[in-house]
């Protein structure tokens, strides 16, 4: 996993970095810690934790085996951007409400991110999906 941080949190990631499987644990680890840097309180950092380890986990398992992520601060938020390479999908393949427990295909890490974020889009890539998702700061 290549990580890079840089500079002025306006206008440049926190942190930018390329995952794949191998990577869920360190990445889950470095979300929380930005996060907590970036001043995102329990239980909304844990909430943000999940989320974002939700939607690169359906990454992995959907797009192509990994992504590209891209945390930074923007106008009071912290947004994690994550893309993958897949077919590419809607957010109209997210349920609406919780899905059946037993059924793989229902998408219960998008329909989780969804909940729990402040702001979640998904929208096509010039190859696969993005999707952002982001959680207002305390002031």
């Amino acid at each position: 996993m290549a990580v890079a941080g840089h500079g002025d949190p306006s206008a440049v990631p926190l942190l930018e970095c390329l995952f794949s499987l191998r990577d869920l644990p360190r990445l889950r680890l470095l979300i929380d810690e930005y996060a907590h840097r970036a001043g995102l309180a329990e239980p909304r950092r844990g909430e943000f934790v999940v989320a974002v380890d939700a939607v690169a986990t359906n990454a992995i398992e959907h797009g192509g085996g990994g992504g590209t992520l891209i945390l930074r601060r923007v106008d009071g938020r912290l947004e994690c951007q994550i893309r993958d390479c897949g077919p590419g999908f809607t957010d109209e393949v997210i349920p609406a409400h919780a899905p059946h427990i037993g059924d793989r295909t229902a998408g219960h890490g998008l329909w989780l991110a969804s909940l729990v974020t402040d702001h979640f889009t998904v929208s096509a890539g010039s190859i696969g999906s993005i999707v952002a998702l982001a959680m207002r700061l305390p002031h």
